[in-house]
């Protein structure tokens, strides 16, 4: 199992917060869980559509597309961060 956790708009656009998955084996880094996930509902594609967009983190470590993803890891996805 694969924690997922969605931040702002990315919460809103998939309807949830977090979930826990079993992606196939096929999948093995971010940009794969991106694909499978934006599978899965109208909301996760909705979420995922535009994946320029989306930052992520593993294991609270933030990452690109082709960081590995394996059972046990936390993914987080949120939009870009900007400061002042």
């Amino acid at each position: 199992m694969i924690r997922v956790l969605y931040f702002a708009w990315l919460r809103q656009r998939s309807g949830i917060g977090e979930e826990e998955v079993s992606p196939p084996e096929e999948v093995r880094d971010v940009a794969g869980l991106m694909r499978w996930l934006a599978a899965r509902s109208p909301g996760h594609a909705a979420a995922f559509a535009d994946p320029a967009q989306v930052r992520t983190a593993v294991n609270q470590d933030f990452c690109g597309p082709d960081h590995p993803v394996k059972p046990g890891d936390e993914v987080a996805f949120f939009p870009p961060v900007t400061g002042g």
